[in-house]
């Protein structure tokens, strides 16, 4: 009998335990998230790239950039892109569950125009290890 309550005891104690860890996940999840847009949004590459390491993998529709070294060119286009007169910018949708984060967003720069965009986010460690980034975007004539 006492063993039944010990393993009984033992197992609340871990499912308690496993959701303030998937707390505490999905709060650092959200911080990190937070950070990245606010950076993105202040057109602060070397913020953007905190929430990076060098292992760090971002996957475009035209490729795959691995670390630090190749993900900073693509903020930089970005950053470029957006900080032109005229940008705006909608973020229509967040989620976040665990380590997993999803935004959509749409917007409009003096050079494109994004119907439609999404991003999903893998972070871990208080870093962004994987991104996924997916668009529909128009060039402006």
């Amino acid at each position: 009998m006492f063993r039944k309550l010990t393993v009984a005891a033992f197992a609340l104690a871990a499912l308690v335990f496993a959701g303030h860890a998937a707390h505490a996940d999905q709060d650092v999840t959200e911080r990190v998230l937070n950070h990245h847009l606010q950076s993105f949004g202040a057109g602060n590459v070397a913020a953007i790239m905190e929430d990076y390491t060098d292992k760090s993998v971002i996957i475009l529709p035209n490729g795959v950039l691995k670390g630090r070294g190749q993900i900073i060119g693509l903020y930089n286009a970005l950053v470029a892109e957006f900080s032109k007169p005229g940008m705006k910018f909608k973020l229509t949708n967040t989620k976040i569950d665990d380590h997993l984060a999803y935004i959509t967003w749409n917007a409009e720069t003096q050079d494109n125009v994004y119907k439609f965009a999404t991003d999903t986010f893998v972070i871990k460690g208080g870093k962004i290890t994987h991104q996924t980034v997916a668009f529909d975007v128009t060039a402006k004539k």
